[in-house]
């Protein structure tokens, strides 16, 4: 049988082998900075790596499987030999969805893809749609959040690697529900990337916080946006994903005429075409700005980049300040009385005002009749808002389980598309903390200090943050599945339910447009009253009684049993939805 190696390696200048079987075959130049080598001379499954003009064995940028992390060797994965059973599997589109966001290794005890598959009918019996997994590109060690990735095209081998993937989307797509994964294209980790070894991958005519910026519109970056292109491709055709969230695309610097985003939205659109189902693009973009997921123009007209959703801090901010009554760094603007009214009518709170955090104006307006509100997707926490603070807090450590409640009514029948961070759901009691499990103590001592220095200018002493690299602080981020049954948590479980039904159910409460939705904030009181069509969803925030009327409707959810005259009262914090009789 005839093996197949090839390589994109520009920076090569005489000589590039495969390390394969203990022999170094040498592989033939082609254009475009291309190597290719077909051999009979070892077997089709042995692990490889590429050598480069005689240096050390690399493992191949476009590799499957990394057994043994990303400095060891490439094992060859064909996803096409996976036996699929999802062959009925419509798709989910992002218009209708509630998305729950989980981190493979610490959702569960074990940490796998195949224990995750055991978790699914939890998530089917809350009601969400779709399970959107943070990154799970091999990075090293064993324990990160996955933004560290290094090796885009292969699988976490402790999640359980490519099969072990391709298993949770076929279980989940049995069970009704979509998945999305976190990939992240604006840089790559420093432990184990070997990238710059092989061709211009990076560039230092631009620059993001992790250093210099990948390479989209310089020399040799044809290749660079194929390599980014593809693995979107794969992802959604190979492993059967449903949608993909791009993180901080406003780091992917591209000053071409035709950007990467407009790129990806094209081709996923096209594979969308070509298997049948919808396929979903969902960007983490910091800069406000409508015009990421507003359509493709038509031919050669440019309109907007026709990424179908966007993640939107500015509604999590306001609901934050709401609930909690935090206004330090970035969430001062969101104590402003319009704040809460103005993302729940328009998604964005800086739509080109003054951004203080920022120092200057910030955002786009957006038309609100036009722009549909699932495109928006909006969150109470997730895992930057949890995980970036000193110690991992979720909302429950320093917020009552009412005040929550009331947090959640919001969320859950605003017109956006509500997404939930593993936990949330029952008031989870475990934080979620930074951690990692990096091999270079050099990069292990500059994390520690930098989150050390961070976190003291805002009072934390050392010994009070975490330490990243401690095997109790990943231990301590596992949920606990004995508290979903459990008293006050258990009974916040059957709040989200039956949030969800009604959603579900009752179509003013995931209606999406915009411009029919408005929300009364009393400051002083802390009460916010939506209002939904024929429905309305007071969420009192405030700690003293609330006379509520119900104006001839009903109580239809209530955190508390709140009756059913023509009035009713809130003795605190708390929640109602209230429909028409």
């Amino acid at each position: 049988m005839v093996t197949t190696y090839t390589l994109w390696a520009p920076a090569a200048t005489d000589l590039v082998e495969v390390a394969v079987e203990d022999q170094r075959l040498p592989m033939s130049r082609v254009e475009g900075g291309w190597w290719h080598l077909e051999t009979d001379a070892v077997a089709a499954d042995a692990p490889y790596a590429f050598c480069l003009d005689g240096g050390e064995p690399r493992p191949d940028p476009r590799g499957r499987r990394l057994v043994d992390g990303p400095h060891g060797l490439t094992t060859p994965y064909d996803p096409a030999t996976f036996a699929w059973t999802d062959q009925g599997w419509a798709g989910q589109t992002l218009e209708g969805s509630v998305i729950y966001e989980l981190h493979v290794g610490t959702f569960t005890p074990e940490g796998t893809f195949d224990a995750a598959i055991e978790r699914l009918d939890h998530l089917v019996d809350l009601g969400v749609t779709t399970v959107e997994l943070m990154p799970v590109a091999a990075f090293p060690g064993v324990h990160n959040w996955g933004y560290d990735g290094v090796a885009l095209f292969a699988v976490h081998e402790p999640y359980g690697g490519p099969a072990g993937l391709q298993r949770f989307v076929d279980a989940a797509h049995g069970k009704g529900l979509a998945v999305a994964l976190d990939v992240v294209y604006n840089h790559f980790g420093p432990d184990g990337n070997y990238l710059r070894e092989f061709g211009p991958y990076f560039t230092e005519a631009h620059h993001t916080p992790w250093g210099a910026a990948v390479n989209l519109d310089g020399p040799g970056s044809d290749e660079v946006r194929r390599y980014l292109l593809d693995n979107v491709v794969t992802w959604l055709r190979d492993f059967h994903l449903d949608a993909l969230r791009l993180d901080a695309v406003h780091a992917l610097i591209d000053d071409r005429a035709l950007p990467i985003l407009e790129e990806m939205s094209r081709e996923v659109d096209a594979l969308a075409a070509e298997v049948g189902r919808p396929l979903t693009l969902i960007a983490e973009d910091d800069r406000n700005d409508a015009r990421t997921t507003t359509p493709r123009g038509e031919g050669a007209v440019a309109a907007g980049l026709g990424i179908h959703g966007q993640w939107t801090d500015d509604i999590h901010h306001a609901l934050h300040v709401a609930i909690t009554g935090e206004t330090d760094g970035y969430y001062a603007d969101f104590a402003s009385p319009d704040a809460l009214p103005k993302v729940f009518t328009g998604a964005f709170y800086h739509d080109g005002g003054y951004s203080s955090f920022r120092g200057r104006a910030h955002g786009r307006p957006i038309d609100r009749a036009t722009v549909p509100g699932w495109r928006f997707v909006a969150s109470l926490q997730t895992h930057d808002q949890v995980g970036n603070r000193a110690v991992g807090d979720r909302l429950s450590a320093s917020v009552d389980p009412a005040r929550l409640a009331a947090g959640a009514a919001l969320l859950l029948t605003s017109p956006f598309t509500p997404m939930l961070f593993m936990g949330e759901e029952w008031a989870a009691g475990t934080p979620w903390q930074y951690f990692t499990d990096h091999q270079d103590q050099t990069l292990v001592e500059a994390i520690r200090a930098g989150r050390a220095a961070e976190f003291a200018s805002h009072g934390w002493g050392a010994d009070e943050v975490p330490d990243p690299q401690a095997a109790g602080t990943v231990e301590a981020s596992r949920l606990d599945w004995d508290e979903p049954t459990q008293g006050v948590h258990a009974r916040m479980l059957a709040w989200y339910r039956t949030l969800l039904r009604l959603r579900r159910e009752v179509p003013d409460l995931r209606d999406s447009a915009m411009d029919q939705v408005s929300l009364d904030w009393d400051p002083d009181a802390r009460t916010a009253v939506l209002h939904r069509g024929d429905h309305r969803v007071v969420a009192h925030l405030g700690d003293g009684p609330l006379d509520v009327s119900l104006d001839g409707g009903q109580v239809v959810a209530s955190w508390d049993d709140a009756g059913t005259g023509e009035e009713v009262r809130l003795d605190g914090p708390g929640a109602l939805v209230i429909g028409p009789r």
